[in-house]
């Protein structure tokens, strides 16, 4: 067992469960894709976005497997409850792990402030009645943009989270392939926003090969 720090202060205990995962049935929900969330939100206008506190230590666990665990429950079971209780909003609210993201705009001849309103109110309504928390210092409502899985939705369309972008402008030369491999992880992420992509990384590429000799060149950076 160790602890690691959160970004946002704390401790995170982290315990070694193998054998128990071993012998744990996996939850059968599937996870909804990145780009299923991003594109159900198109051409919404006003966004909301909660943070479920606690993630995994909101679902209550049968008291006889409490001893075995003491800590967490398997993140497929917080995604597999999270789903099932939010599903009668899902078209308006859709959730990833223990994020919820709320897209509005105005129909029916209600605006572009009620129908967020009624959104809100039927979404929290169901947190409520299934003993769902959000953290409130982490929320966000009725913004006309929101952060949502390294991208920013808003109004005018998807573009890359600008805080990927400016760590990604401002990483050190690489030196050795551990560190390409890190930094390609996150450029990776946000490939879709990067014409040719694949041609422009060739360079990158050619040095994560088995035999290749690793030589940082002007093409490379």
């Amino acid at each position: 067992m160790f602890c690691v720090k959160k970004p946002q202060g704390g401790w995170r205990i982290v315990h070694a469960y193998s054998k128990l995962n071993d012998a744990t049935i996996p939850a059968q929900a599937p996870i909804l894709r990145k780009d299923v969330i991003i594109d159900s939100m198109a051409k919404s206008t006003i966004y909301s976005a909660l943070d479920l506190r606690d993630r995994f230590y909101q679902i209550l666990m049968r008291e006889s497997d409490i001893p075995l665990t003491a800590v967490s429950t398997p993140s497929g079971m917080l995604w597999e409850c999270v789903t099932h209780l939010l599903r009668s909003v899902r078209d308006f609210a859709p959730s990833y792990f223990d994020d919820v993201f709320v897209h509005s705009r105005a129909v029916n001849g209600k605006t572009d402030v009620e129908v967020p309103k009624e959104h809100l109110f039927k979404l929290l309504g169901l947190m409520r009645n299934h003993k769902l928390y959000a953290n409130l210092k982490r929320c966000t409502f009725g913004a006309s943009q929101i952060p949502i899985l390294g991208c920013v939705v808003g109004k005018n369309g998807v573009r890359p989270d600008p805080e990927k972008v400016r760590v990604i402008s401002e990483w050190p030369t690489l030196s050795n392939v551990k560190e390409l491999r890190q930094f390609l992880g996150l450029a990776t992420y946000l490939c879709k926003y990067v014409e040719n992509y694949a041609d422009k990384i060739r360079p990158l590429s050619q040095l994560l090969k088995k035999e290749a000799e690793w030589k940082w060149a002007a093409e490379c950076q």
